[in-house]
């Protein structure tokens, strides 16, 4: 498709999730980091705060419990999550061919996370993937709203100065998904997190894929 007859110019990827599996990892990074606070915590119990930073994934685990959360229990996850992410989170194999592919079509390429650099850090690690093949990031510590608020796409949009509604985003989780909607850019769920009920009826994705392999049909049909 040429570059002046297409409908979209960049693609905005969430990172945990899409890019690389971290989310079981993540859940055992943060159950060892709140044992060291001695909080007994369960996998379960980081669901309902996945993809929405990780203040909120730590601290509301360790307040259902009674704790008030401290930040110290944010990097202590971190430490962990850095431990065991070449070993034990998953980069779908499709990755590397997919980003250059996208960049070799035109489009521009951003992450934007609800996680600190310093995971970020971690997970280009794991994925054996420069900075460099990004056009930009946004994290955690560029924004003052998390997900689902839009504030996060709309930076990552500004950044690549692309129009909102020249933008897609791929996301993992409803709160993910509800920020691309409240954005005004089309909205792509994978179900590699949630079921694909569970997107569709909590955040309404305009599109739902189960693998990355199908992203680039998607967006240019």
């Amino acid at each position: 498709m040429k570059a002046e007859s297409r409908k979209y110019e960049a693609v905005l990827f969430d990172m945990d999730g899409v890019l690389i599996d971290s989310e079981e990892l993540m859940a055992k990074a943060g159950a060892l980091a709140l044992h060291d606070y001695g909080i007994e915590a369960k996998p379960e119990d980081f669901v309902p705060f996945v993809g929405r930073g990780e203040d909120l994934y730590i601290g509301g685990v360790a307040e259902k419990y009674g704790v008030p959360y401290d930040p110290e229990m944010k990097q202590r996850c971190y430490y962990y999550f850095g431990l065991y992410v070449e070993t034990e989170a998953y980069v779908p194999k499709e990755i590397p061919a997919l980003l250059y592919q996208l960049k070799d079509a035109g489009y521009k390429i951003c992450v934007c996370t609800s996680a600190d650099w310093n995971k970020v850090v971690h997970n280009l690690r794991a994925m054996g993937i420069g900075k460099e093949v990004f056009d930009a990031f946004v994290t955690g510590d560029d924004i003052t709203k998390k997900k689902p608020d839009p504030e996060i796409y709309l930076t990552g949009a500004r950044l690549l100065n692309v129009l909102p509604e020249k933008c897609v985003v791929v996301e993992d989780s409803p709160s993910g998904i509800k920020s691309a909607r409240a954005a005004g850019m089309l909205s792509v769920g994978i179900d590699t997190s949630f079921p694909e009920e569970v997107l569709v009826r909590e955040s309404q994705p305009d599109i739902i894929i189960h693998s990355l392999d199908e992203l680039c049909s998607c967006i240019e049909k």
